[in-house]
């Protein structure tokens, strides 16, 4: 089997797990193939790679896979950090989002797949969100002004929580929160990261994220 040139990465677009390895990798300045998954119809050569068959999944060159979106940010960080993402990044927020807050948001939105109280799962989650909010008071970003790990692993959840009812967001008492989230969204990492893109097909020429030669 012929060893691909750069690394692969197995991605699907709205995927808030995707989502931050993108930005780890496009920050990084790391050169890969980004292939998009049809989930209902997964490649099989994601799924020889990683028999979980879950977004993320980055093939290296030396045919090592890394299949869980956190990994994936510190390998490509711990090869260069330019922003300096990984200084002073305190484990615990990310806890907090991939564990209870996940657990909520997940619940509120797909509340008919859980047979789950809507109202009770957001109002928990909201409970987290003012503890962000507070946090805001004192800087920029959630560390400190200029973003960071933390900034970039949590933001894709909290995005798809203000999607599930935009109105409802936007009417809750987090300004900070609210700017945080408009502000990342808007910027040139979010945006790249989120080109659109056909789902992949053998064979086909490879596209590439982060680089100059991207298609």
């Amino acid at each position: 089997m012929n060893t691909p040139p750069y690394p692969v990465l197995y991605s699907f677009r709205r995927c808030p797990y995707a989502m931050r390895a993108r930005m780890a990798l496009l920050v990084s300045g790391t050169v890969c193939e980004l292939r998009e998954v049809k989930l209902a119809d997964k490649p099989q050569a994601m799924i020889d790679a990683s028999p979980k068959a879950t977004v993320p999944v980055l093939v290296l060159g030396d045919g090592q896979v890394l299949d869980e979106s956190l990994d994936i940010m510190l390998w490509a960080l711990g090869n260069h950090d330019p922003e300096k993402w990984l200084e002073g990044d305190p484990a615990s927020l990310i806890e907090t989002n991939d564990g209870a807050f996940k657990y909520h948001l997940d619940r509120y939105k797909y509340a008919t797949r859980y047979d789950t109280d809507p109202i009770e799962h957001r109002t928990a989650a909201v409970r987290i969100l003012l503890n962000l909010e507070e946090r805001l008071s004192h800087n920029i970003n959630l560390l400190r002004d200029e973003r960071s790990l933390s900034d970039i692993a949590i933001l894709p959840f909290i995005r798809q929580f203000a999607e599930a009812d935009r109105a409802h967001f936007d009417s809750l008492p987090l300004p900070r929160l609210q700017s945080w989230v408009k502000c990342h969204i808007q910027s040139p990492l979010f945006c790249g990261a989120m080109v659109r893109l056909a789902p992949w097909q053998p064979g086909q020429a490879p596209v590439m994220l982060g680089s100059e030669h991207a298609h």
